[in-house]
């Protein structure tokens, strides 16, 4: 039977599942909390008995990858000081390539949320529509594991927004889209309904697009999260700078995201499919299972694209993911090859 102290937990999203996993670090006398934010050498973390301020061990830190070390949304086994000494196997976990410091530094994998159930990826209609963004954060959600819905902030600003998002949704991908206005309410409901008691969603998307402001009014607090005005060239302001995990009344939690300057993938091929159904439901129908879709007979994708089936903007915003990935892939076995050969 469940131990008692772990009721209030359900709310932060603790289950069966996690209190089964957790055996072995109860025995080691430590209990379990969930990382709400990070700052420089310290974590709030959320536990039976509220929110504390945590550090990590020395252990954990030196036994430990960057990408394995506390990321918000993490469970993690903590002592009775607030020191972290676990952290629980992730079920979902939103990654990106880091941004390189300098031309020459290698890639690697940066973990931005872990633990997440549904991913809103957020645009503005008061800002320009940035398509290949979009599908950016859908095939990084997609690979993550966690479930993609698209949301069109401040759709009091657009005189048509049911059309915009009528567009959206015939793209042919199984993408949620809704328009949402904390000014007139509009499509909140749809948000919280995403959002039962221990479901985890983040928001992901440009400054400016009214991630806090939503956070806030679901919240019921205006003040919760600090926000700001679009400048003037329509780009957003940086108001967010961490990442910030918040329990929501009625239930469910949501986790605000500074906006993202880059979001490169990450090893996401199969995120790239996702987000691409119609693109590999054709491939797949191609002559050749190695068809590089350019002068090959027999292919697919250049019969939809001469007969207009594929919109030839949409090939390009592919073949522009695809051959980040490549090169990507490509860096990775070059520097696993360079590895084995010191090795």
């Amino acid at each position: 039977m469940r131990d008692n102290r772990f009721v209030e937990l359900e709310a932060l999203g603790w289950d069966d599942g996690w209190d089964a996993a957790f055996d072995a670090l109860r025995e080691d006398g430590l209990l379990p909390g969930r990382v709400a934010a990070q700052h420089r050498g310290a974590y709030d973390v959320l536990t039976a008995e509220g929110e504390s301020r945590a550090s990590i061990s020395a252990r954990l830190r030196r036994g430990s990858t960057p990408v394995e070390l506390p990321v918000v949304g993490d469970w993690v086994g903590l002592d009775g000081d607030g020191v972290v000494h676990s952290v629980l196997p992730r079920r979902t976990a939103f990654s990106r390539r880091a941004p390189r410091a300098s031309a020459t530094e290698a890639a690697r994998e940066q973990v931005i949320a872990a633990n997440v159930d549904v991913i809103f990826v957020v645009a503005s209609f008061d800002q320009e529509l940035d398509r290949l963004q979009l599908e950016r954060y859908v095939a990084l959600t997609l690979q993550s594991g966690a479930r993609p819905v698209l949301l069109l902030t401040k759709a009091d600003l657009e005189p048509s927004p049911a059309a915009i998002v009528d567009e959206l949704a015939a793209t042919g991908e199984e993408l949620p889209v809704h328009a949402v206005s904390v000014r007139t309410s509009e499509g909140l409901g749809s948000v919280r309904a995403y959002l039962a008691d221990g479901v985890t969603g983040a928001l992901l998307g440009p400054s400016g697009a009214g991630k806090s402001t939503l956070v806030n009014t679901l919240v019921g607090d205006d003040d919760l999260l600090a926000t700001g005005a679009v400048r003037p060239d329509g780009a957003g302001r940086h108001t967010t700078t961490r990442r910030q995990l918040v329990l929501l009344p009625g239930g469910g939690l949501l986790i605000d995201n500074p906006g993202m300057r880059e979001a490169q993938l990450w090893t996401a091929d199969e995120g790239l499919a996702g987000a691409f159904p119609d693109i590999a439901e054709l491939a797949a129908l191609c002559a050749y299972s190695d068809c590089r879709h350019e002068t090959e007979p027999g292919c697919a994708i250049r019969a939809a694209l001469e007969d207009g089936r594929l919109p030839a903007e949409r090939w390009q915003r592919y073949s522009a993911l695809d051959a980040e990935l490549t090169a990507l892939s490509d860096e990775l076995a070059e520097r696993e090859r360079r590895g084995s050969r010191r090795r």
